[in-house]
């Protein structure tokens, strides 16, 4: 390998991430609506959440501003949509819409119907956004689907940026068979309202999981080459074929550390640091909480190629490797990188500091934040699409 230091791989970061200056959000008054409470989270005195989270009572906290999407709570969502100070919307969209049988059946099978509550009203909090607001919208769409549903494409109209986490490559794959009844076809793909909503888009990252921060370990001596835990039955077919590669690769001599069970998080975190490879393949998405994680702990993420868009992404060389899913793709790949210690051990530094700038929770709210509202002043009179 070429010998490449630290500064150098720094600067590399650096040109990639396009990091900018902190923007001072201290004085935004923002409502959230869903199931996550990212924003709530990381500016809790500012944002005012309704939870659509199916069975979330606990979440009613009006003191703190915090409520469950109820036939309660209904008017205080619509108004809190009008407040005339309101700065930011932020939706999280639903994975069905309230009148959808599986939601239904959900609902109508709950007990709290019997104690006179309806849990299926909470699945209505997003189709406030159909009514006349203000505030630009932001929308957070974490699912694994490299499609968005049918029953969200209202909110991608009505938004003013649509932040997806399987962002495919090719964008027009977000339509099959929602907005179009297959694979979207090149007359589809000239038109002019369809192209205005992909220029929407924006990719997002699962980032470090919420409250885990403090959890990251700091650097720890390397006592495995490669680490992965993680569920391989019922997943993608990339960690099937991988997890053989690891087991021929341990018979030759390769120190690889895969732990049999789930581990807490503390022990993952460890079991990490200690490693100077983590294996971080697909699962149900490709963008994986491992990623970050495996960086927030001083190791080097091996991931096989993104299909996806990707928000300040590891830079290949820099900050992970990335490996071809075809067979013996992740042997070559393993191989390559443990020929060149030093060089991990500098990676793992720079990939360290480039999630904890770009891939926490706090960082991925303020780069949601930060976009919505640049979008909205470039173009404060931008019309909302109609249905």
């Amino acid at each position: 390998m070429a010998d490449i230091g630290k500064s150098g791989l720094e600067e590399e970061a650096a040109a990639a991430s396009g990091h900018m200056p902190a923007a001072d959000f201290s004085n935004l008054r923002i409502l959230e609506i869903g199931e996550k409470r990212l924003i709530k989270n990381v500016m809790a005195a500012q944002t005012t959440h309704f939870s659509t989270y199916f069975g979330d009572d606990s979440a009613n906290d009006p003191q703190g501003g915090s409520f469950v999407v109820s036939s309660r709570t209904f008017s205080r969502l619509l108004s809190a949509l009008r407040d005339p100070d309101l700065s930011l919307i932020v939706c999280h969209p639903t994975f069905f819409s309230p009148w959808h049988w599986r939601w239904l059946t959900r609902a109508l099978f709950d007990r709290r119907v019997l104690q006179g509550h309806l849990p299926f009203v909470q699945a209505f909090g997003p189709q406030a956004l159909r009514l006349p607001f203000k505030a630009p919208l932001a929308v957070l769409d974490f699912e694994d689907l490299p499609i968005i549903n049918a029953n969200n494409l209202y909110l991608l109209k009505r938004c003013r940026l649509y932040f997806k986490r399987e962002l495919p490559v090719d964008r027009w794959t977000l339509f099959l068979k929602t907005a179009h009844a297959n694979l979207p076809t090149p007359r589809f793909r000239r038109s002019a309202s369809y192209a205005a909503l992909l220029d929407k888009l924006r990719p997002i990252s699962l980032g470090i999981p919420a409250g885990r921060e403090a959890m990251l370990p700091a650097a720890m001596e390397k006592t495995t080459d490669i680490f992965f835990a993680g569920v391989v039955e019922g997943s993608s077919s990339v960690r099937a074929r991988g997890i053989r590669e690891l087991a021929t690769l341990r018979e030759r001599g390769i120190v690889v550390d895969i732990p049999e069970g789930r581990l807490p998080p503390e022990q993952f975190y460890r079991r990490c640091a200690q490693a100077w490879l983590t294996w971080s393949p697909a699962g149900l998405g490709w963008d994986c909480f491992r990623h970050y994680e495996a960086a927030g702990c001083g190791s080097v993420p091996l991931i096989n190629h993104p299909t996806v868009e990707r928000h300040a992404p590891l830079i290949e060389g820099v900050h992970a490797f990335y490996y071809d899913a075809e067979e013996g793709g992740l042997t070559r790949a393993i191989s390559r990188a443990l020929a060149d210690k030093p060089k991990l051990r500098i990676m793992a530094e720079t990939a360290k500091a480039h999630v904890t700038a770009h891939h926490t929770s706090a960082a991925i709210a303020r780069y949601a934040i930060g976009a919505t509202l640049a979008a909205h002043q470039e173009r404060p009179g931008f019309p909302l699409a109609r249905e």
